[in-house]
């Protein structure tokens, strides 16, 4: 068995003290896309003690959830109005705390026959519905805060009142960017702010009371957890949105003058441009970190680890000015600091408060291009990254996947992500192909007009979603210049992005010694020597998704393209709406359990 007694000398070493330095398994799954046959409209938190029942029955020890902070009705994880607040629409309303029911007992009946759960995507009119109740059973329930309530208000008093006071700012401006509020309330003048709080006493308390009951059921459930011997891993994104309570209310924490982003690379000709503003770390430092740490002291309530969102952010971060015209997206940016000679120093100062901050375990998502200093130091500290299955392989030599062995210890393995497709659909749909845009600004570039080649070079009958599959007769770099008509220098990228995915297929295969003829279509043995694979790697942590677990037997009775969280740089209806096949009832009584078991019993993760 690996051994991992290394982290215990980390800078990380009480939060593995803490969870132990063992072999775990797990499930990452959106509460959104969850139920229960109690759930009104979408998952609620109580729902989340069934999906702990569920990992005990199969040996997981680890449920990751998406962030889960209030997205007002943007209904985007990753774009939340707070940091600190949490998703109000996730309460159960027959769990409420120190809450009469019974009055309004019909109407909660009336709600859920409205809202069935089950459909294949989330309706949100749920939020406005349930809120629209929620406040009901505020405002006719007992008067006077209780004492429970006002230690909860005392508590967190850095962030909570100045959230709610954003909140009801924000519904008296027609929902409005805190930006096109009138100047008082915009730069929180204290007379102006002041007058507003008084003129509004009962609504502001009432996204207080929100918070604390999210709060009582969210402790409710980590508690639960803590005693079935589950581990709740949070996702605390790095950046903030802009238009949010934080922001507002610690503007001179943020350089609002500029919007992050990515540089130009291979997939991005213009880079990115996403909008969040960055830290004003100078100003962020001169109060303590205060801000940092009273972040991860709330998430602390709720989570035994937590990740973190584009954690080479702590390093660097690309900027751009917002006075930037938006069509140039990330291309007229700059990497903050300018020096590199201060990531690694940065990186370091921020990473350790952060885990000095709380007794969660950090975790790092680490993907796509990353500094050396960052590796370096995710190692040294003991904050494992992520270690994706189709992505992790010896690039540059043979592009062969890496064997189990050589994955990193200090790593989250797993075979897709929120981002990406689901693993029968990569293998159906991705798996031997490239980017047909990708593809296309790379031949405009290197000056090759591109339906000259495209059927040459590419099975256009087999080719979807956007994807080139290359023919089986490209089976060389030398064949493939000469139907380009290029040198190698000038034909550099492709030959590249032709080197990682020609026979790709045929190299998954092999790798999972599949044992049979082989088959483009996925299947059931496909999927489980897959997961096999990825929970036999040398990585502590081996987390996948909930609908690449269910794929070992519930396979083909769905479309897999589009069973995915999120499509990254769309925007579409489909995005972060996905409901599982069934309830967690229904998951508890699967015969697939038992293969799930056998899995993680066989690869020593139980």
């Amino acid at each position: 068995m690996t051994d991992y007694a290394q982290f215990l000398s980390t800078l990380c070493k009480k939060q593995w003290e803490r969870i132990g330095t063992k072999r775990r398994a797990g499930v990452a799954a959106p509460l959104f896309s969850l139920y229960s046959a109690q759930s009104i409209g979408v998952g609620e938190l109580i729902d989340l003690t069934l999906l702990v029942d569920w990992c005990n029955l199969v040996g997981m020890s680890i449920i990751q959830l998406l962030p889960m902070n209030d997205v007002g009705f943007n209904f985007t994880p990753y774009d939340a109005e707070s940091t600190f607040a949490l998703e109000p629409m996730y309460l159960s309303l027959e769990n409420l705390y120190n809450v009469t029911l019974e009055p309004f007992k019909n109407e909660i009946q009336v709600l859920r026959e409205q809202f069935p759960c089950g459909a294949n995507r989330v309706n949100y009119k749920i939020k406005q519905a349930k809120l629209t109740l929620l406040r009901k059973i505020f405002k006719t329930g007992q008067k006077g805060a209780s004492a429970a309530f006002n230690k909860y208000m005392a508590d967190n008093k850095f962030w909570l009142e100045d959230y709610a006071v954003y909140k009801v700012i924000k519904e008296s401006a027609n929902n409005s960017s805190w930006e096109y509020w009138k100047t008082g309330l915009k730069y929180r003048d204290k007379e102006v702010l002041e007058a507003f709080k008084k003129n509004n006493t009962e609504a502001i308390e009432f996204h207080m009371w929100l918070q604390w009951q999210v709060c009582k059921q969210f402790r409710t459930v980590k508690n639960y957890a803590t005693s079935k011997g589950v581990l709740l891993l949070g996702d605390l994104p790095f950046l903030v949105s802009r238009d949010s309570a934080d922001v507002w209310s610690h503007q001179d924490y943020f350089k609002l003058d500029l919007c992050s982003g990515a540089p130009p690379d291979m997939y991005f000709a213009n880079g990115q441009r996403w909008g969040m503003p960055v830290y004003n770390w100078n100003a962020i430092a001169l109060s303590g970190y205060e801000y940092i740490k009273e972040r991860l002291k709330y998430a602390n309530n709720f989570y035994d680890a937590f990740r973190i969102d584009h954690v080479v952010g702590m390093f660097r971060v690309w900027t751009i000015s917002v006075s930037e015209p938006k069509e140039t997206a990330g291309l007229n940016g700059k990497f903050e600091p300018m020096d590199q000679n201060l990531w690694e120093s940065q990186g370091r100062r921020i990473l350790s408060l952060m885990a000095a901050a709380s007794t969660m375990l950090p975790c790092a998502e680490d993907l796509g291009v990353v500094p050396e200093c960052s590796n370096r130091v995710l190692e040294e500290f003991g904050i494992p990254g992520i270690e994706v299955q189709r992505w992790t392989k010896y690039w540059q030599t043979s592009y062969d996947f890496k064997t189990p062995p050589d994955y990193r210890k200090n790593a989250i393995a797993t075979v897709s992500t929120h981002d990406s497709s689901i693993l029968c659909a990569w293998w159906e749909f991705e798996a031997g192909t490239i980017d047909e845009e990708l593809f296309k600004r790379k031949c405009r570039e290197a000056d090759i007009f591109f339906e000259a080649v495209k059927a040459e070079l590419f099975d256009l009958n087999n080719s979807f979603h956007g994807r080139l599959r290359w023919r089986h007769k490209i089976n060389s770099s030398d064949l493939l210049l000469r139907v380009l008509g290029r040198g190698y220098d000038q034909a550099r990228d492709i030959v590249n992005l032709y080197k990682e995915s020609y026979d790709e297929k045929k190299k998954f295969w092999d790798y999972l010694q599949m044992g049979c003829k082989f088959g483009e279509k996925c299947s059931h043995d496909l999927i489980r020597l897959a997961l096999e694979k990825v929970n036999n790697t040398a990585a502590i942590f081996s987390i996948q998704l909930l609908q690449d677990w269910l794929a070992v037997d519930c396979l083909f009775e769905y479309d897999s393209w589009n069973m995915r969280i999120n499509f990254p740089g769309t925007v579409n209806d489909k995005n972060w709406s996905l409901v599982a096949d069934m309830s967690l009832e229904d998951l508890a009584a699967l015969p697939l359990n038992t293969v799930i078991r056998n899995i993680l019993v066989k690869t020593q993760r139980i």
